[in-house]
């Protein structure tokens, strides 16, 4: 069962759980999600109303920059709005960016001014004659919150600014320097450490707690918690007096202030990725969070002059890593038999861009996991990823689920893709497993499968080879025989020195077997040879399949939703990814061949028994001309070979749809 909600409906949805979302994290600093999952579900309304522009609504979160403010606070207008960042996330993104802003200035040359961006809370600190005077929030970028008696209880906050010689000049007047209050991670985790020694529930994340710390009314609590000032930013009335970037970050510490000194300048893209990419490896050894770094163009001039677009400078974007955590919706959860008998489920989805990378399926491990989760078709879920680790669901965004949604029945689901098999749970596990069958007898028939005529027609890899190559604990999977030497075969009652040596000569001439006959050869539940060959024609390589979306397969004729799911289900199943991954470190490189002959562009079904070749043979070779062997009349179908034993059914609908029949002798005049 698949399920599509409408985008008004969704878009709704989204709408009330953000409202509720952005509550809990700008008013009472207590969020119940991570950010990536709000910036997730963001980033799906946003495509919405992108899509529909109809359905955008004036008190649409994407509408607005922030929410109301926490009480208790004067509000305090910005001398100068504090903007936010347009977000890229590869160098294609910010070679665009550059790009863009070579079109405004034509011409000039850029230096770009890069440094590593705080997850805290954004602050502006006033000095007047030198002198702090006043403390604001970004508020909502326009009007902020005055917390000067919190940000005075900040340690590394000077009270008054350095006498720096080469900068007096900013001990006069106004001086504004914007930066993030933050919370050290060692000091939140000896913080957290404390907690817990006093039986108190643990803070969630250094972020939320600077931000809910600033914001007490009580100076002496936010006095005992160890809050930490790192400027960004210095701004003057006389914009001449801050040239660049880098001069403001050097102001920065003169004055007495810290900032990040890993800011650097770069005179083209390529530098300023390789910091990037160096950060992305290194951002764990902060001593604050990140998730980015900010680049901008370090001549504030050529800044200014290029202005701002709606709410972001065109001079600037805030790079975005990775995030590990994105929300998706669950279309289907389809089970996947391994090879030893398991029965996985694996949940399908709509691809999402997870810690890098674009994931659309992910293993719900077993039954338990699936009832304790309480995940159901149509759910909107959290899709968690770190690093190299392969995607799980973490959790259900219950606000999110649809009223159609149903528990999952694992037996009866079982029952109706499996309708041929009977399953077991031993007492005491988890997993379902085939009945009667053990995982060396499943790996016989999938190595007996894969070396036949139809897949990869491996020369005397037959039944018995196949038994004793298994029983002899010589093969455990089905790229282990491209392992195999002449020395182990030896050592077998079944092999002398002509035998062992053809079969291994036999194996390595398909190393590089043809795709379609690869994919075949896998086993892939409800993939036939003629459903291999219409996969290889669409994807060109198994890789592109291994990645291929379930609308992608959808969209092939002659698959349909059960053959999708079971292709969706095989990939996604980790001891098939491994064994994928294996076949390549063996050298197992499958090739596509583009087949085209007389029979190209020619759809034949046969029907009853030939006289001259099997069924089998007869496909295959209208294959090899380029035709397409169909199992049932359609109305694309150009010939209905009619054998012995014909069956009125298909008679009776190449009759309805027109299709030219043909006896055996005409076939064979084709296939010549």
């Amino acid at each position: 069962m698949t399920m599509q909600l409408q985008p008004e409906q969704r878009a709704q949805e989204l709408r009330q759980v953000l409202d509720r979302y952005s509550y809990e994290y700008h008013v009472l600093d207590q969020p119940s999600v991570d950010d990536g999952v709000y910036d997730s579900l963001f980033g799906e309304l946003k495509k919405i109303e992108a899509a529909h522009p109809e359905l955008v609504t004036p008190d649409s979160p994407t509408q607005r920059v922030g929410n109301e403010l926490l009480g208790g606070f004067k509000k305090i207008e910005h001398s100068s709005r504090m903007l936010s960042l347009n977000d890229v996330f590869d160098k294609g993104e910010v070679e665009a960016w550059v790009v863009r802003m070579d079109k405004l200035l034509p011409g000039r040359t850029h230096e770009y001014f890069a440094d590593i961006k705080m997850d805290g809370l954004a602050c502006a600190l006033i000095y007047q004659d030198g002198v702090l005077v006043r403390a604001i929030t970004r508020g909502d970028s326009f009007i902020g919150e005055d917390v000067t008696a919190n940000v005075r209880t900040i340690k590394n906050v000077p009270l008054r600014l350095r006498d720096e010689p080469s900068f007096e000049q900013f001990l006069v007047g106004r001086t504004e320097i914007r930066g993030e209050i933050v919370m050290l991670k060692k000091d939140f985790i000896k913080l957290n450490e404390k907690r817990i020694a006093a039986n108190e529930p643990p803070f969630a994340n250094p972020r939320n707690l600077a931000a809910g710390t600033i914001r007490q009314l009580d100076p002496k609590l936010v006095a005992a918690r160890p809050l930490h000032f790192r400027a960004y930013d210095l701004q003057r009335d006389d914009p001449r007096e801050v040239p660049t970037n880098m001069f403001a970050y050097q102001a920065i510490t003169a004055l007495g202030l810290n900032r990040n000194m890993q800011a650097s300048v770069f005179i083209n893209v390529s530098d300023v990725m390789a910091f990037v990419n160096s950060w992305d490896k290194k951002r764990n050894d902060l001593p604050f969070n990140t998730d980015g770094l900010v680049i901008k163009v370090n001549d504030r001039a050529q800044f200014a002059e290029l202005g701002v677009v709606g709410k972001q400078p065109r001079a600037a974007v805030a790079y975005k890593y990775a995030a590990e955590q994105a929300t998706t919706v669950v279309k289907d959860i389809v089970i996947s038999i391994g090879r030893t008998g398991a029965a996985t489920p694996v949940a399908v989805f709509d691809p999402v861009v997870v810690a890098g990378t674009t994931v659309q399926h992910a293993s719900l491990h077993n039954a338990d996991e699936i009832a304790r989760k309480d995940i159901r078709v149509g759910d909107t879920v959290i899709i968690f990823k770190a690093g190299d680790i392969i995607p799980q669901v973490e959790s259900v965004v219950l606000e999110l689920r649809p009223k159609t949604a149903r528990s999952f029945n694992y037996e009866k689901v079982l029952a109706e893709q499996y309708p041929e098999l009977t399953f077991e749970r031993p007492e005491g596990e988890a997993v379902y497993r085939v009945k009667g069958a053990t995982g060396p007898l499943l790996l016989k028939k999938a190595l007996e499968h894969f070396a036949s005529k139809g897949a990869l027609d491996i020369d005397t890899l037959g039944e018995k080879n196949v038994v004793a190559l298994v029983d002899a604990g010589l093969v455990k999977d089905l790229a282990d025989i491209y392992l195999l030497t002449k020395e182990q075969l030896l050592e077998l009652d079944r092999f002398a020195e002509i035998s062992a040596s053809k079969l291994i000569a036999a194996i390595a001439d398909k190393k590089q077997p043809q795709l379609d006959k690869f994919i075949y050869g896998l086993g892939i539940r409800h993939v036939g040879a003629q459903t291999a060959v219409d996969l290889a024609r669409i994807f060109h390589s198994i890789h592109a399949l291994q990645k291929a979306t379930l609308e992608a397969l959808l969209a092939i004729d002659g698959v349909g939703s059960v053959v999708a799911e079971s292709i969706i289900a095989w990939f996604a199943d980790p001891d098939n990814e491994a064994l994928l991954d294996k076949f390549q470190e063996v050298g197992v490189a499958p090739r596509y061949v583009h087949v085209s002959g007389k029979l190209t562009g020619v759809n034949i079904v046969i029907t009853g028994s030939l006289e001259t070749m099997s069924r089998d043979e007869a496909a295959n070779k209208i294959r090899v001309l380029g035709g397409t062997f169909q199992t049932s009349v359609a109305k694309d179908t150009t010939y209905l070979v009619s054998g012995g034993k014909v069956g009125a059914s298909k008679l009776k609908k190449a009759q309805e749809y027109g299709t030219k029949i043909i006896d055996e002798q005409e076939l064979n005049s084709l296939l010549q």
